[in-house]
């Protein structure tokens, strides 16, 4: 199979089911930034410390970031050509928050803003978090327009609230504080 078509040549790029539309559509930068998202938390996987987030883990949101994608890349009138298993992302909302309370068990208690950084992995969690935020905000957007799962928008909000406990996390895993934002004035 060739990587190369040419067939978006003119600008334009399918979606699922065979529909063309112009790259610049609000449906392609939707599943366009869940793609860097994608790519972002390839990073991130090889930096995370088992101790926060293993491999697997970071590995079964990346498929679910892909589920997300097919969904976004499917208009709604051609949702049922999707089979279940491009349809249901696989960590369920319980259980993400489930984790969510896990790592912040990790980390001492909030008591200011947090500016990204201290170690790579925590970097790499806040930078996947606001890309996350990103394909969030690009979604909703595109839900004004069209109509979506709402399981999208829902598990993306959740997911960037995972991303920052695990910045938080892991810094507290490797002994570095967290950098406090402090207003100056």
């Amino acid at each position: 199979m060739k990587l190369y078509t040419r067939t978006g040549d003119d600008g334009s790029s399918g979606l699922f089911g065979g529909d063309r539309v112009s790259k610049a559509n609000p449906r392609l930068a939707a599943y366009g930034t869940l793609d860097e998202l994608n790519s972002v938390m390839g990073l991130l996987r090889l930096h995370a410390t088992p101790a926060c987030a293993d491999g697997e883990g970071l590995q079964r949101i990346q498929h679910d970031l892909f589920v997300l994608g097919a969904i976004l890349a499917t208009p709604a009138e051609k949702q049922g050509l999707l089979d279940r298993h491009l349809s249901t992302p696989t960590w369920s909302l319980s259980d993400m928050e489930a984790d969510i309370d896990r790592l912040t068990a990790l980390a001492p208690a909030m008591t200011a803003f947090v500016l990204p950084g201290g170690t790579a992995a925590s970097a790499h969690a806040h930078l996947a978090r606001t890309v996350c935020r990103r394909a969030e905000r690009e979604v909703v957007a595109l839900s004004q327009l069209e109509t979506l799962d709402p399981a999208v928008t829902t598990y993306l909000n959740r997911l960037s609230d995972w991303l920052f406990a695990l910045a938080r996390a892991e810094n507290a895993a490797a002994g570095v504080a967290d950098i406090q934002w402090v207003a100056k004035g």
